[in-house]
């Protein structure tokens, strides 16, 4: 399917690893140039230059965190000086500290709200006021929206309150042509989710039982996500605004 990427430009944070790598992947494999934000430096240098050739796209590169209030700004800058024209933004952001809500600090809080939450609100304010065409944004959060996870109450506090203010986002900005998206990923086979595994002391073990809780019976491919937020961000998806769309293998027990 032709998703009429080609030849359009769109901003993906948390774009040098992960979930994000993989949708700038697939835009750029789809013809769309992409300015990838990572906050690692050389990372994010390897990313552009590794996804530049796979397809008819350019990646380009900015070093930005998104928890510095003058990242947004330098997002928007920066974006139209290497992008031909501003369609969109996949905003994607590495997930809070994992932990108990007893265990988790106010520090580790305000440290999340300022990334997390306040970071991609900032970067979608900005492209949404600056554009002079309709824009899609798409918000990449978690299933936290709908469930609580066990083990991430940070991202359980913050993530539902950013869902809301995406449709809120959605219903402002809808009259000048604009759509504001969600996706809620499960658990995908990500440098963080290994991570995570290891951290366990058996992370083969703690592998298998959340394969075990998923209908589809294993964790999903980053490529697989990708594919699911290039077309919302898509202008074949030009009627889809408000939405929350559940990206995780049938996992999510709620509607």
């Amino acid at each position: 399917m032709d998703c009429g990427l080609a030849g359009r430009g769109y901003v993906v944070t948390g774009g040098s690893r992960g979930l994000g790598r993989a949708t700038a992947e697939c835009l750029v494999r789809d013809g769309a140039d992409v300015l990838v934000v990572g906050r690692d430096p050389d990372q994010g240098a390897r990313t552009a230059g590794e996804l530049t050739g796979l397809g008819a796209g350019t990646a380009y590169f900015l070093a930005a965190d998104l928890a510095d209030p003058d990242a947004a700004e330098s997002i928007r800058v920066r974006a139209r000086e290497e992008l031909d024209t501003v369609d969109g933004a996949v905003l994607s952001v590495g997930g809070p500290p994992a932990g108990r809500f007893r265990e988790r600090t106010d520090q580790e809080w305000r440290a999340a709200f300022e990334q997390v939450h306040l970071g991609p609100l900032r970067v979608a304010r900005a492209l949404l006021e600056d554009a002079d065409r309709p824009i899609a944004v798409t918000f990449v959060l978690s299933t936290s929206v709908r469930s609580p996870l066990p083990e991430f109450a940070i991202s359980n506090g913050l993530r539902p309150g950013l869902a809301m203010a995406a449709k809120t986002m959605a219903d402002e900005y809808g009259p000048d042509g604009h759509r504001v998206n969600c996706l809620l990923p499960g658990r995908f086979d990500t440098d963080r989710v290994r991570a995570l595994d290891e951290a366990t002391g058996d992370p083969a073990g703690r592998r298998a039982a959340h394969a075990a809780i998923v209908p589809l019976g294993r964790l999903g491919q980053p490529e697989e996500f990708g594919a699911v937020a290039a077309f919302v961000t898509s202008p074949i998806a030009s009627y889809m605004t408000g939405s929350v769309v559940t990206v995780d293998g049938g996992q999510t027990r709620t509607i």
